[in-house]
């Protein structure tokens, strides 16, 4: 079974050094109690007096935003149709302060969902109003508003505060190395950007996916309350059910240990395309020298040498500028 995240009081977090070396260094999640619980945003929400719409209309920009909407027999379950060829919900572009007041209101005949809604463009103000002391600096946050939903199990390529501002979550986690176990869906036909483990819907023994009986007792699952917080590295895989009538959720996403210009996934994506379909001897003379070179299981590949020998391998940011130099103009034919 998985490593259960450990837990932190927001206490302990006095500033985002603590945050960095207490939650982020570790490279694995984190629960925070209690981590926005003192924001206004918390308590209007916890309040049930119908206020929360009129305390977000202070900031609403106006702008429209695009929401799923399904049916209420779906219970808020977004997910592919039956042949993964479409959706069970629809997309439909609404005012942001009518998707608030649709969803504060409840609704017998439809779910809806307002997700990843950067909130100094959608709510300018608001998230100033409703500061995290210990996040990145200059990482604004996103707001999701919505009923009870279940949203498929899915990684980020950022990692990732999520702050429950109102209603539960529980969170379902696989680590990344379960990813061949749980026969994700496809990558450029997606539910909302990223793909999903279709497995982890699947009921046990469901003869599609026989691998998924090795992923299954690894996962792991936090429950998180109003005011609590999740840490997730980037690549850990979640599903996230929201089970409250009203829920509200806000995240930080950011890349923790950038060391250039170009992100991890572009770089999958063109490995896939210039090795996937090489033969299997050749693809595995490849893992080797991406072991060698780029994972280093025994260290860094010139440790045999003198490091004012290392060349463009040398550990510095004007080095990693060299590499990617010489590999724009490999690919420009240079």
């Amino acid at each position: 079974m998985t490593e259960a995240p450990i837990e932190i009081d927001r206490a302990a977090l006095d500033g985002h050094d603590a945050f960095r070396r207490m939650v982020v260094d570790p490279c694995r999640p984190v629960v925070i109690r209690g981590a926005v619980a003192d924001w206004p945003l918390a308590q209007i929400a916890a309040s049930e007096d119908g206020s929360l719409a009129a305390y977000l209309a202070r900031f609403d920009a106006g702008r429209q935003v695009e929401a799923f909407v399904g049916d209420a027999a779906i219970a808020g379950r977004y997910q592919y149709s039956e042949d993964l060829s479409g959706f069970n919900f629809r997309r439909q572009a609404m005012p942001l302060g009518d998707a608030v007041r649709r969803i504060a209101a409840g609704s017998d005949s439809e779910t809806l969902y307002v997700g990843s809604l950067p909130m100094a463009v959608a709510l300018p103000g608001l998230a100033e109003d409703n500061a995290l002391p210990f996040a990145p600096p200059g990482v604004a946050p996103l707001i999701w508003i919505g009923h009870a939903s279940i949203i498929a199990c899915h990684y980020d390529m950022m990692d990732n505060i999520a702050c429950v501002v109102a209603g539960r979550r529980t969170f379902t986690l696989y680590p990344p190395d379960a990813i061949g176990d749980l026969y994700v869906g496809p990558i450029d036909h997606t539910m909302a950007g990223q793909p999903v483990a279709l497995a982890a819907e699947a009921a046990p023994g469901d003869p599609r996916y026989p691998r998924f009986e090795q992923a299954r007792h690894r996962a792991v699952t936090v429950e998180l309350g109003p005011g609590d917080a999740l840490y997730m590295p980037k690549l850990w895989w979640h599903r996230v059910e929201a089970t409250g009538a009203l829920n509200i959720l806000v995240n930080y996403w950011w890349d923790a240990f950038p060391v250039g210009p170009d992100q991890p996934f572009p770089t999958l994506l063109l490995a896939m395309s210039a090795i996937a379909a090489r033969p299997p001897a050749e693809r595995a003379a490849w893992r080797a020298w991406f072991d060698h070179y780029v994972f280093r299981p025994d260290g860094h590949p010139l440790a045999h040498l003198p490091e004012e020998r290392h060349g463009i391998l040398g550990e510095s940011p004007a080095n990693a500028k060299m590499v990617r130099a010489h590999a724009m103009r490999m690919l420009r034919g240079g």
